[in-house]
């Protein structure tokens, strides 16, 4: 199987906190070959942009227009290689972010579970469950950096996050 590189994103909140996509961010969109994004793109339009470099998959956020709720799911499940990966964003009551998010593929048969909605990057393994959080490359919050993941997708799942300082 070829290396298949994916851009994982969330939490990009543009154009309120950014009027464009950053430039780290720029360089890697060029040579993706899928881009994931766990929702608050805010607008359609951030959607269309993604798309002009790669096929994006995606799932609707608690801070998205109407337009993308109705054009993108509240989760999915996409096939990357040989593995399963579920999408969502993790909005909701209750729980910590992450615990709303594994709850929501509680029935499904997943290899790695990617949500933002925190803006908190991590990657760890729970209960045999990969759980990738990328940040955000546009609204870091209390964060010390911008970030994203290049996830490639080869034999295994390789995931890199990319951090920077500066989203101009």
């Amino acid at each position: 199987m070829k290396d298949l590189k994916i851009i994982v994103l969330s939490d990009t909140h543009m154009p309120r906190m950014a009027k464009s996509l950053p430039p780290r961010l720029l360089k890697e969109l060029v040579s993706a070959e899928l881009i994931l994004h766990t929702g608050d793109f805010n607008t359609i339009d951030v959607l269309h942009e993604l798309e002009q470099f790669a096929p994006v998959k995606g799932v609707y956020g608690n801070a998205d227009h109407e337009e993308l709720i109705k054009t993108l799911p509240e989760k999915q499940i996409i096939e990357a290689g040989s593995y399963k990966i579920g999408l969502v964003h993790g909005h909701g009551k209750g729980m910590t972010t992450e615990k709303r998010a594994i709850a929501a593929f509680a029935n499904d048969q997943i290899d790695l579970l990617i949500y933002g909605h925190s803006h908190i990057p991590s990657f760890k393994t729970t209960d045999g469950l990969q759980v990738l959080n990328p940040g955000s490359p546009t609204d870091k919050r209390r964060q010390k950096q911008f970030s994203f993941v290049v996830l490639t997708v080869e034999e295994t799942l390789n995931v890199e996050f990319i951090y920077y300082d500066s989203k101009t």
